[in-house]
């Protein structure tokens, strides 16, 4: 249930609505524009009397929510969430921002990371991505470097600035991520419900990447459930579902992309690198996917693909990514563009 307040609503029947609607154990989510203020009540309304809230002198109206998902529904929070991170918050995604996430699938030593962060940077990227843990089909493939992985990651952006994000496995690895900026909620460990709960409790953005089968649906209420414990900082990421196609790695699902922005006011970022696994299809699906609306791109880059340890054949060279990087502030400026400048 959401409940609409009139223009600068009175101070004091404003408190004693609060004060009696958290009497019955609801949780309120409050949302503030220029004009309008909305409280969205999470728990058990069905006591609660609509004609009676809506008497108020203060209530501009009341509505019932069909959705399971609160936190994360627009109609709760109708300004678009904006993620802030870096040590001034210099890199953000969401509310016109666009993020570019770029960087090596996997750690692989210092010399490579740091520099493929140094190039990225100067290409546009607002983020290094880097997998210190990696999830594998298989387990005889590379692993990754676990903590010192990390270490690592955490130089580079001690030297370049730029926030590091980086996929947790495990609740267990937790303490390794301290400074880390964004951590990632991979496609597998999407709902894995117990390390949602824990990550709720977090004061840091989660980068949540749908799962390989999940719907729009499945995805926003694995973001509800680290919402639900207090942190709101939640990024979606669209990187491909698994379909009966087998000439990519994946089927990328642009169409989610503008729906997720009218059910939700979390960011959503697409990953073309994972979704289609081939190198040449990075640049017109990443084009796509600002053209769709996404607020960022993650891609992966490899300074020496072919001999790549993990996913060197969907990798760009730091070259590629420069020019992805520029033909997509190309799309930008074109779908971001006021009517008549077009």
């Amino acid at each position: 249930m959401i409940i609409i307040l009139k223009e600068q609503p009175e101070k004091t029947q404003f408190d004693n609505l609060v004060t009696w609607l958290k009497s019955m154990n609801l949780k309120i989510h409050l949302s503030e524009g220029e004009k309008t203020t909305i409280l969205g009540l999470v728990g058990d309304t069905s006591e609660i009397d609509p004609d009676l809230i809506n008497a108020l002198d203060i209530v501009e109206a009341v509505r019932r929510i069909s959705e399971p998902y609160k936190n994360a529904n627009r109609k709760f929070h109708p300004l678009d969430t904006v993620i802030e991170a870096g040590e001034h918050g210099e890199s953000k995604i969401g509310g016109g921002n666009f993020g570019l996430i770029a960087g090596p699938c996997s750690v692989e030593s210092e010399e490579q990371v740091l520099e493929i962060a140094e190039k990225v940077k100067a290409s546009g990227a607002g983020f290094l991505r880097g997998g210190a843990f990696k999830p594998r089909t298989s387990p005889y493939s590379f692993q990754g470097m676990r903590g010192t992985g990390i270490e690592i990651l955490l130089k580079a952006k001690q030297i370049t600035g730029l926030p590091i994000v980086t996929e947790i496995m495990d609740m267990s690895q937790i303490e390794l991520f301290e400074d880390v900026d964004v951590i990632q909620v991979g496609a597998r460990n999407m709902q894995n419900f117990e390390m949602l709960k824990e990550l709720g409790h977090i004061d840091k953005p989660i980068l949540l990447k749908r799962g390989l089968s999940s719907t729009m649906e499945e995805l926003l209420m694995s973001a509800e459930y680290i919402m639900a414990g207090g942190n709101e900082k939640v990024i979606l990421c669209e990187r491909g579902i698994r379909t009966f196609e087998t000439a990519t790695r994946n089927t990328l699902d642009l169409s989610i992309v503008p729906l997720l922005k009218e059910k939700t006011h979390l960011p959503v970022i697409v990953d073309p690198s994972h979704a289609t696994g081939i190198r040449e299809l990075v640049l017109p699906m990443a084009m796509a996917a600002a053209a769709a609306g996404a607020d960022g791109l993650m891609i992966e880059v490899h300074n020496d693909p072919e001999h790549a340890l993990c996913d060197g054949p969907q990798s760009l060279t730091p070259a590629q990514f420069d020019t992805v990087a520029a033909a997509v502030r190309k799309i930008r400026d074109v779908v971001s563009a006021p009517e008549g400048g077009r």
